[in-house]
């Protein structure tokens, strides 16, 4: 695992070298477990801009925690488009820098995300554990192995997931607390990232379990030492919805703005829906999801804003500084 994603971000860093005469660069600032799936995506995009106007595109990526890529975008890192992992950093955009106006999500299909994912388990060979549901992870002599949901947007995604299931099985937010504070407790480390998280458990071979991303876990068992893991689907999850949006004061300032939304709108294709597909991504088109409908179990999601209100009000409430992460993880 450890050779194969080293040997891949070499490669990533020589896709990212713009030829010389390029006609337009693109740089989309992402999230940690995009890598494999933009590399691929980027290279069917110039295929197809250059079939469809003559013209070369050259598009360059740039991986991190999407709070951090997010802040180097309003600091003035020149993204011509950012495919984040959740709406509420896109909208820091915003509301911190004024780059994108306030109704982005209302520029593309499905708010903004092109594709969907959700948080399971990766549990080691044979399930020693006996790992199932949410429950299993905050028994006693259980390792689990989380991002840092001050830094990682998959960790927030996994934090608000176990709150949810600590709310509804113990009825108040104090079960809900106390669900947490043991979650946490269980965790031997929190990585600042997804993908850090996934070498923890995996080439470090620290923990019992590694929660987070569907896609991440789907990653893992696709190379050569899958068969060391297994992928375990609670019967209810969170519907996670990474979304995208081109920027628009750069793509002024550079005069990408036509080839960005392009870009973005490629991404629901029907050649984009199967690319997320083939990277584990849940694609949003009905017919391509129902072609690939083996690799992603059926489970019951619930949205951000059918239970937290918004992603606004989430980050206030739970991961903003003093918020409840801070008072469980502290205590």
């Amino acid at each position: 695992m450890r050779r194969s994603f080293l040997a891949l971000s070499f490669v990533l860093l020589a896709a990212s070298a713009s030829p010389a005469g390029a006609d337009t660069t693109l740089l989309n600032v992402s999230y940690d477990p995009t890598r494999e799936f933009y590399q691929e995506f980027n290279a069917a995009f110039a295929k197809h801009w250059k079939e469809q106007t003559g013209e070369t595109v050259t598009v360059d990526q740039s991986h991190g925690g999407p709070g951090k890529q997010a802040r180097s975008v309003i600091d003035g890192l020149d993204a011509d488009v950012v495919t984040l992992a959740l709406s509420f950093d896109v909208d820091q955009l915003f509301e911190r820098g004024k780059l994108i106006p306030k109704t982005w999500q209302s520029r593309l299909p499905h708010n903004s995300a092109p594709y969907t994912s959700t948080m399971v388990f990766l549990v080691r060979k044979g399930n020693p554990k006996g790992i199932r549901d949410w429950s299993d992870l905050v028994k006693p002599g259980v390792s689990v192995v989380p991002a840092n949901p001050k830094t990682s947007g998959a960790a927030r995604w996994v934090y608000l997931a176990a709150w949810q299931y600590g709310l509804e099985k113990g009825g108040s937010e104090a079960a809900a607390r106390d669900f947490i504070g043991r979650f946490y407790k269980n965790a031997p480390v929190l990585d600042t990232g997804a993908r850090g998280a996934t070498t923890t458990f995996v080439e470090r071979g620290i923990g019992d379990a590694l929660v987070g991303w569907e896609n991440e876990a789907l990653l893992v068992k696709s190379q050569p030492n899958g068969a060391d893991f297994e992928v375990v689907v609670p019967p209810a999850s969170i519907l996670a919805e990474p979304t995208v949006s081109w920027v628009d004061t750069v793509n002024r300032r550079k005069g990408t703005g036509k080839v960005a939304q392009a870009y973005l709108e490629y991404l629901y294709t029907p050649e984009g829906q199967e690319l997320a597909a083939k990277h584990h991504f849940r694609p949003t088109d009905p017919a391509v999801l129902a072609r690939h409908a083996q690799q992603f179990p059926k489970l019951q999601l619930f949205t951000v804003d059918e239970k937290f209100g918004s992603w606004k009000d989430a980050n206030a409430k739970h991961f903003a500084d003093g918020g409840i992460f801070d008072q469980i993880y502290v205590k």
